[in-house]
């Protein structure tokens, strides 16, 4: 047998191989419908028992929960003129969307928590609470369109955590633009989980997390004119019964997303140590800090900037409270490339807000890192 027929050989096993680490094989997993919502987005509507989320070998004998056991109020976005969801997926019923993964969005580099001390590669503002434990963190916020390189990202995010640099538990959801996972500069939804043994990824890169909408996919691309903010208030919190952590859009009506099991962590089971809300960035290696929020710092105007409002969570014994009823952290680290205004609501004003801060800026070759 010649060399050329060995190595042809020796790389369609190896092609083969890589097939299936990444899709798993079988009937199951063929969809029963598709969406292609443009170029480069495509879901499958997989069966729910099957979906690969569940393939995590700590959730071999997981039993899906199909419904939170928390009731949350519904809530009407009142800014009208701004861009909000509108459902272009609908899988039949039993089977849920699968964003169909790239090559380039399996192998993307690992996320920034915030929950860490040595960030050097990352600038934050926002605000948190390490007065735990916490039970849930919610949030109304907006995302814009910015100019984001290749090598930066950029997002407006929710998140809960335990733990410190050497071993931490987190979860986020948001907004996020991040050319790198997805190959556009587009404004994104995404979650992000990071668990035991230091295992975790965006979305539904990595076994984990489990879809159970059928209408609503975790992550989810939006097309944004410059100035004109897409709105979400979403809410990540634990499970009374199961333990296990949901993440719900508040909307009218609700829509439960899924949830990250209670399986894939160990810091975090009896509530979280750590909530809080911001903006978040990370500089390309040259030291180049991306724009976040609108790209602009924030001024007297808040509806010029980036917003988050009525920032609720959840404590020890699930009594859903303002975050400024805790002893709060205001975070910012940079504050030669980006601004963090808290807001204030005079007394019986009539207003939607809530507790909120604007936040944002240009970013730059000054941030630090």
């Amino acid at each position: 047998m010649s060399t050329e027929i060995i190595m042809a050989v020796i790389m369609n096993l190896l092609l083969l191989l890589l097939s299936a680490a990444l899709v798993r094989s079988g009937p199951s997993m063929l969809p029963l419908k598709s969406f292609k919502i443009s170029g480069n987005v495509t879901y499958d509507c997989i069966d729910i028992y099957n979906q690969p989320g569940l393939d995590h070998p700590l959730l071999k004998n997981h039993t899906i929960q199909m419904k939170s056991s928390i009731s949350r109020s519904e809530f009407k976005n009142p800014t009208d003129n701004d861009k909000t969801y509108k459902k272009k997926i609908r899988c039949p019923d039993g089977t849920v969307p699968i964003l169909r993964n790239s090559k380039d969005y399996i192998t993307n580099p690992q996320y920034f928590h915030p929950l860490s001390q040595n960030r050097p590669e990352a600038h934050i503002a926002g605000v948190r609470s390490n007065n735990g434990p916490f039970r849930g963190i919610e949030a109304w916020f907006n995302g814009y369109a910015l100019n984001i390189s290749t090598d930066e990202a950029s997002y407006s995010e929710i998140y809960i955590g335990s733990g410190s640099d050497k071993e931490v538990n987190f979860i986020s959801a948001g907004f996020m633009i991040n050319p790198s996972i997805f190959g556009d500069g587009r404004v994104w939804t995404y979650g992000f989980w990071h668990g035991k043994d230091g295992k975790g990824c965006y979305n539904t890169v990595c076994p984990g997390f489990v879809q159970v909408s059928h209408e609503v996919p975790l992550v989810e691309p939006f097309d944004l004119k410059p100035g004109v903010p897409v709105w979400l208030r979403c809410s990540i919190y634990q499970d009374k019964q199961t333990e296990n952590w949901w993440l719900t859009f508040l909307s009218k009506p609700n829509v439960d997303i899924g949830y990250w099991p209670k399986e894939l962590f160990n810091l975090i089971n009896n509530g979280a140590n750590v909530v809080g809300v911001g903006g978040v960035v990370q500089a390309s290696p040259s030291g180049s800090s991306p724009p976040m929020g609108t790209g602009k710092f924030p001024t007297g105007d808040r509806r010029a900037s980036a917003m988050f409002t009525n920032i609720e969570a959840l404590n020890s014994n699930y009594e859903q409270r303002k975050i400024s009823s805790f002893h709060m952290e205001k975070l910012l680290d940079s504050p030669n490339c980006y601004g963090l205004r808290i807001g204030t609501v005079k007394p019986f004003h009539r207003t939607l807000l809530g507790y909120f801060f604007n936040y944002g800026g240009p970013g730059g070759n000054s941030c630090g890192v």
